[in-house]
């Protein structure tokens, strides 16, 4: 059996959730220091989530015979302002939820991987859902208010 679009796919989504729960990772800690410790809380957690699937993807790699590069080197900035970071995150969700369902037809050939990746799709989608709530939260109570609630 052929694995090249599994490895190409499971590379692709090694590197790019890398840098992303990276990111993840030190938005959460620059919320703790703020002092809204809740959302911070939930970005370390995000990260902390996000590097079980990498490490799901590897795993899946090394079964078949390939070990993961790493190439996370892209530059990125962090976003003191909690509403502009879940609206910048947000956008990428987006992206990242259809990117993933334009990957699925092409992982269909591979069950195991194709599982692995469905479960991670439902992952994206529920936390994309949870940024959309927050935005809405925002508008319905007000940012401070809002900001009151993640101390």
């Amino acid at each position: 059996m052929d694995f090249t679009t599994t490895l190409k796919t499971s590379q692709m989504i090694v590197n790019e959730l890398t840098t992303g729960a990276y990111v993840h990772k030190m938005q959460g800690l620059l919320f703790k220091s703020q002092g809204f410790d809740k959302l911070g809380q939930k970005y370390l957690d995000h990260y902390a989530e996000e590097m079980e699937w990498v490490e799901k993807y590897a795993n899946r790699m090394m079964d078949l015979g390939y070990v993961p590069e790493v190439d996370i080197t892209k530059k990125c900035h962090l976003i003191e302002d909690a509403k502009a970071y879940i609206e910048a995150d947000l956008a990428i969700q987006r992206e990242g939820v259809e990117n993933l369902y334009k990957l699925m037809p092409a992982l269909a050939n591979d069950p195991t991987t194709y599982d692995i990746t469905k479960a991670y799709l439902a992952d994206e989608e529920e936390d994309l859902y949870w940024s959309e709530e927050q935005l809405d939260l925002i508008a319905k109570i007000g940012m401070q208010n809002w900001l009151m609630r993640q101390m």
